[in-house]
């Protein structure tokens, strides 16, 4: 037999991990919708609606510093271009969304690890005709599983307690 505070624990991190995916979720839904209103008013971009490092820094109100970092974390991908001097970092349309939705959910608390979930939530949603339903019902799904595991855990409270 489970120890209780073993069994305890495990019904927990079920929770918990069902949180994180909820928040996950909710974070890219939020991320779409942002960029649903935006693109709703804007035209059609073009191979020369690009920035910058040091512009994109500028207009995130982020330095430079942050846009390198969340490029070696995966959460911004910018083209290189080859210049006389070198090479340099340009950011397309793409990647200035990227950028955008990473300063949104970091200005809203949210910690690395979170925004890469959000953001590979966002990636994996691009093939999908309405992105926006399909997060709706994963939320749903996870709200279905959480409702199941609360109603286990209740059921396993009753058995730790009269164990």
């Amino acid at each position: 037999m489970v120890p209780r505070d073993q069994a305890v624990s495990l019904l927990s991190s079920f929770h918990v991990a069902l949180a994180r995916e909820r928040d996950d979720a909710l974070a890219a839904q939020g991320a779409l919708q942002m960029i649903r209103a935006e693109t709703s008013v804007e035209a059609e971009p073009t191979a020369e609606d690009s920035m910058t490092i040091t512009e994109l820094a500028s207009a995130l109100g982020v330095r430079t510093s942050a846009l390198r970092f969340w490029e070696k974390v995966g959460l911004v991908a910018p083209e290189r271009v080859t210049l006389r001097a070198g090479s340099a970092r340009r950011y397309p349309v793409r990647a200035i969304r990227e950028a955008r939705i990473t300063a949104a959910l970091r200005a809203a608390g949210y910690r690395i690890p979170e925004v890469q979930h959000a953001m590979t939530s966002i990636r994996q949603l691009q093939d999908v005709d309405d992105p926006l339903k399909a997060l709706e019902s994963r939320i749903d799904a996870i709200a279905k599983r959480t409702l199941a595991l609360l109603w286990a855990g209740a059921d396993i409270a009753d058995i730790i307690t009269t164990a």
